[in-house]
């Protein structure tokens, strides 16, 4: 269903505009596709369409080229790693592609890009380790939610970083707090019994990172507890245990580091390797 002139003003670019601010709020993630090169099939530059997850849109660019629009902004949600910004090129007669190798001299082109709030960070347990995770989760750009059942441990002071700092039972805790695919989750709490209290209110929530803390034998046992419970095998497939890489981490904060230098690759789709050792040494080639 495409909603075409709704909103401030009584336009579609008024709509799109806040559905966007809501995008980045916390909303769901949008996808808004602009028109920035008119091609043969003479677009007119800066209409925009914006497309939600669920395939409903707003505005329109024109209707020989909208289906393939929406098709590639669809994809752009589930993109792996994920991308911000790309060009779509786009012909008169429908045909489109991201590749510009495959693009023609005269197809238009769209630039697509992804809205979403900033991926938040949610660290349950706030001791030495959890403390750790939040200074150099706020380093590289995440926001940082933390919560424990302790006053001590769960405070403003002791988390000046976070944005927010929940102290209460980790259950109803964990239920009252939003999470999707732009959340990082690390359970680090200060016994077993916490983590796997919270991995049951997090394992089916769609998280875009689940992992916990502890030995191979005993997160073995835990997930086998919740699989016997009832939770999906296959999410509890997906909980990152042991976490972290291994980096021969010791302290709190290396053992951070390595939590994050996971959570890291599975955010932008890295491999964990050396780049020393990788064939085409891929750092040193970008000049950097």
């Amino acid at each position: 269903m495409t909603e075409a002139w709704v909103g401030a003003g009584g336009s579609a670019l008024g709509a799109i505009m806040a559905e966007v601010e809501r995008a980045l709020g916390g909303g769901a993630a949008v996808v808004v596709a602009t028109v920035v090169h008119a091609g043969a099939a003479e677009l007119q530059v800066g209409g925009k369409l914006l497309v939600r997850r669920d395939g409903t849109s707003i505005g329109a660019i024109d209707p020989a080229i909208d289906g393939p629009v929406q098709e590639a902004a669809l994809a752009a949600f589930d993109a792996f790693p994920r991308v911000m910004a790309q060009t779509l090129y786009v012909g008169a007669d429908g045909r489109s592609t991201l590749r510009r190798s495959q693009a023609r001299v005269d197809d238009a082109q769209l630039l697509l890009e992804l809205y979403m709030a900033p991926s938040k960070l949610v660290i349950v347990g706030g001791g030495h380790v959890g403390l750790a995770i939040a200074r150099l989760g706020e380093l590289v750009g995440f926001t940082i939610a933390v919560l424990d059942d302790r006053e001590e441990f769960a405070n403003s002071e002791r988390f000046a970083m976070a944005d927010e700092v929940v102290r209460g039972e980790i259950g109803p805790s964990l239920d009252a707090m939003r999470i999707d695919d732009s959340c990082y989750v690390v359970l680090v709490s200060r016994g077993h019994m916490q983590d796997a209290i919270a991995l049951r209110h997090l394992a089916e929530r769609g998280a875009a990172y689940l992992g916990m803390i502890g030995s191979r034998r005993r997160t073995a046992t835990v997930l086998e507890q919740m699989a016997a419970d009832g939770v999906s095998r296959e999410a509890l497939a997906r909980v990152h245990t042991p976490i972290g890489l291994d980096i021969g981490a010791e302290t709190p904060e290396e053992i951070a580091l390595a939590i994050l230098a996971e959570i890291v690759l599975v955010r932008n789709g890295g491999t964990g390797r050396q780049l020393s050792k990788m064939p085409n040494r891929r750092a040193a080639e970008r000049g950097d």
